[in-house]
């Protein structure tokens, strides 16, 4: 306990343009190599760049919703480092004087029994960038092949202050930063294609010294997962070290998920070896007010304003509203199926969104691509309440929703109706399910007797099912 953690994070976005940030080429993903690019990308002799108005309006309006200052003048600068997949031998790229400057991310901690504890950190700047290309290794004996595809696709890169001190702080505060790039439809957030990547940045000191120790930068973790081991295991590789009267080296290190450690790629470079300066081929940036206004107008209801709508509305706790309003699509899917549904039955609903609906909606981005819609979802929860349907079976028809993908807010009750699906609630009938499930379970029934009171909980399951799960289990379990 002697030791304090100090981490920050450099947050890497490609943004959701359909050019490149200085030239045409598409951006896409999964094309064949070398096929998304044109002279630029590949520094031929004589071109030139051209910015992307679109990657400019995607960063402020990133700023505008962290509450950053949007600097009406910038430059871009030269960071020259030698790296094959850089094709010019340098990066275009923002230092002194950038786009976005300062701003605050609120995260939530998780603690235990549901209840939530609130932290923040502040944001140094996010500048404007181009990404590299992609060394490739698979297939090549001795060699190694260049995808230039991705060079040049505009990046945003976030730099936060080193203002945390665990895993658990920094990982949440990049799923909150992920969480709303994609809420404001700039990036699309898919980290195993290099969307949204982080590097980590960790170092130790002593508990009672002010001064920073030597950190090192753990680069591009492309899962949350993977971040959570990786900071784990560096800061207690660097414990040990300083525990052990060793130096610690300033490096690069990448994480090897496969035995789970940090490995040295590099000694970290300071700012001076990157020899920056401003790119003579670009003028400086100028960002008017007016435009600012109109980019504010375009950003959507941001997730702490409905949060709080949700909790004052439904008296529901912090911990269920920062689930529903985890992704701008679910939050979306709640407001609109609580309008047609009965608020008293409010925790039904919550249950079903959590377990069954939030899974299926994150398997998608697209906000108008939903595996049920909230009317359809509603009139589902409706025939649960009014005993028409059992849960279990409710959960047969949304699968079956969800397979047809019809928008019709009828085939709820077409399904039921089709299929014969009706909920069994006649004590006759569940009276002769019982009776015979009794009269061939003699071995449960004796450990009921003799004490295990969990074996009734396997002779109501047996009715159930002998009922083709139409049982309705209330009236089924008094029986």
């Amino acid at each position: 306990m002697q030791w304090e953690v100090i981490i920050g994070l450099e947050i890497h976005i490609q943004l959701l343009t359909k050019s490149k940030i200085f030239s045409e080429s598409p951006v896409c993903f999964g094309y064949n190599a070398n096929t998304q690019i044109n002279p630029f990308d590949l520094a031929l002799p004589g071109v030139l760049p051209v910015l992307n108005k679109k990657a400019v309006e995607y960063a402020i309006k990133f700023g505008l919703a962290i509450n950053a200052k949007i600097s009406p003048y910038s430059i871009f600068v030269r960071k020259n480092y030698f790296y094959p997949d850089l094709s010019k031998g340098y990066q275009i790229s923002q230092l002194e004087l950038p786009l976005i400057k300062g701003g605050n991310i609120l995260f939530p901690i998780e603690e235990k029994k549901q209840k939530i504890k609130w932290g923040s950190t502040e944001i140094v700047q996010a500048h404007l960038e181009e990404d590299a290309g992609k060394l490739l290794h698979k297939n090549y004996s001795d060699k190694t092949g260049i995808d230039f595809n991705r060079a040049g696709i505009p990046l945003l890169e976030i730099i936060t202050q080193p203002s945390m001190h665990s895993a658990q702080e920094a990982v949440s505060c990049a799923k909150s930063l992920h969480s709303l790039v994609m809420w404001l439809g700039i990036c699309d957030g898919n980290m195993q294609n290099g969307s949204f990547r982080c590097d980590v940045n960790i170092s130790i000191k002593k508990i009672n010294k002010n001064e920073y120790g030597t950190r090192n930068e753990i680069k591009n973790l492309n899962s949350f997962r993977f971040m959570e081991e990786a900071i784990n295991y560096e800061i207690n590789r660097q414990i040990k070290l300083l525990e052990n009267n060793n130096i610690i080296v300033q490096e690069t290190r990448r994480y090897d998920p496969d035995i789970k450690k940090t490995i040295l790629m590099r000694k970290k470079e300071n700012s001076k070896d990157y020899r920056y300066f401003p790119d003579p081929d670009l003028p400086p940036l100028f960002i008017s007010d007016k435009w600012v206004k109109y980019i504010k107008s375009t950003i959507p209801e941001l997730p702490n304003v409905i949060r709080e709508r949700i909790i004052a509305n439904y008296n529901l706790s912090e911990f269920y509203a920062i689930k529903l309003t985890q992704s701008k699509k679910i939050a979306y899917f709640f407001e609109n199926s609580i309008i047609h549904s009965d608020i008293s039955k409010i925790k039904l609903l919550i249950r079903w969104l959590i377990k069954e609906i939030i899974p299926k909606i994150n398997q998608n981005n697209d906000i108008n691509d939903l595996p049920i819609t909230p009317i359809q979802f509603s009139l589902l929860l409706k025939r649960i309440f009014d005993g028409t349907i059992s849960n279990k079976i409710a959960k047969d028809i949304f699968f079956i929703i969800c397979k047809e993908k019809s928008l019709d807010p009828g085939i709820v009750d077409h399904i039921i109706k089709t299929n014969k699906l009706y909920q069994i609630s006649d004590s006759s009938i569940l009276e002769k399910i019982v009776d015979t499930v009794l009269s061939t379970n003699s071995k449960l029934i004796k450990e009921f007797y003799s004490g295990k009171k969990q074996a009734i909980n396997a002779l109501i399951g047996k009715a159930i099912k002998l009922s083709n799960n139409k049982a309705n289990p209330v009236k089924l379990s008094e029986i």
